[in-house]
């Protein structure tokens, strides 16, 4: 018995439930779970349903197409595990963290490959057996750079590419590539503290909370779709190394939380926003 999962966003009207729930019926599937949401204001629906049986995938499409209003964005997948490839800099916690969970064969997904614009984490990828490219920044144009390393991608074929504290910005060049593809963690800051070390400036500050944002990348910097995000509370007692330590504790928890999201088809994307199952 195979599993997939379906996706349906397209304008809000009657039945839209009666009519997907008997086409499901009509070709013998089973309807394992099912979620949907309407954005009133916008008259919007969004489904997700995970389905089980044998199926014909392009004559299910053409049925669905058929019974639902125009421009109806229908997705349906085989529920399988998704390829990935991590981009990181210098900083360890994130990556490391989605390394052992892949490790621990908590990660509903096969990583590809590690591509960094420096040596320095080669040693950690190479302890789990993940190939390393080094793509250097130095001495090369934003362009060059940018164009080896979609290069690379091209060659490995990724559904998602997970930035694990790649401390470059991304053209939209290179961004459109990957349209809802690319995952980010920053701290949540951003833009009250942007710039070289922002947990020394929140200090300074003397903030009272901390956090950290995980979001799909797009045109503009750090302001794409957010899938997830949390909190923790500091007070005076915690010197900027200390709020360092407790912030990517949760860069770590936010973008793992987001990776699982994605990697298990329960977001949707609609006006710079998400709808999460």
């Amino acid at each position: 018995m195979n599993s997939y999962i379906l996706k349906i966003d397209c304008q809000d009207e009657k039945g839209l439930i009666y009519r997907v729930a008997d086409i499901v019926f009509k070709y013998k599937l089973n309807i394992v779970k099912n979620d949907e949401f309407v954005d009133k204001e916008h008259g919007k629906f969004f489904m997700r349903a995970e389905l089980s049986g044998e199926l014909n995938t392009k004559e299910f499409l053409g049925t669905l197409e058929a019974m639902l209003p125009n421009n109806a964005q229908i997705y349906i997948t085989p529920k399988c595990k998704k390829n990935i490839v991590l981009m990181g800099t210098k900083e360890s916690h994130v990556l490391g963290d989605i390394l052992l969970k892949h490790y621990r064969n908590e990660l509903n997904a096969n990583i590809l490959a590690v591509i960094s614009n420096y040596e320095e984490l080669k040693p950690l990828v190479e302890k789990f057996d993940i190939p390393y490219f080094h793509i250097s920044h130095e001495d090369i144009s934003r362009q060059i750079q940018e164009e080896r390393i979609l290069s690379k991608l091209q060659e490995l074929s990724p559904d998602f590419i997970v930035l694990a504290k790649y401390m470059r910005i991304l053209s939209n060049d290179f961004v459109k590539h990957y349209k809802e593809k690319i995952l980010n963690i920053h701290h949540s800051f951003l833009p009250a503290f942007i710039g070289a070390n922002p947990y020394k400036q929140a200090y300074e500050r003397g903030v009272k909370i901390i956090g950290a944002t995980a979001h799909f990348v797009n045109d503009n910097l750090d302001e794409g779709p957010i899938i997830a995000q949390d909190v923790i509370t500091v007070n005076h007692e915690f010197g900027w190394r200390e709020m360092q330590r407790a912030g990517r504790n949760v860069e770590k928890t936010v973008l793992s939380t987001a990776l699982d999201l994605v990697l298990e088809d329960r977001i949707f994307v609609h006006n710079n926003k998400t709808v999460i199952f």
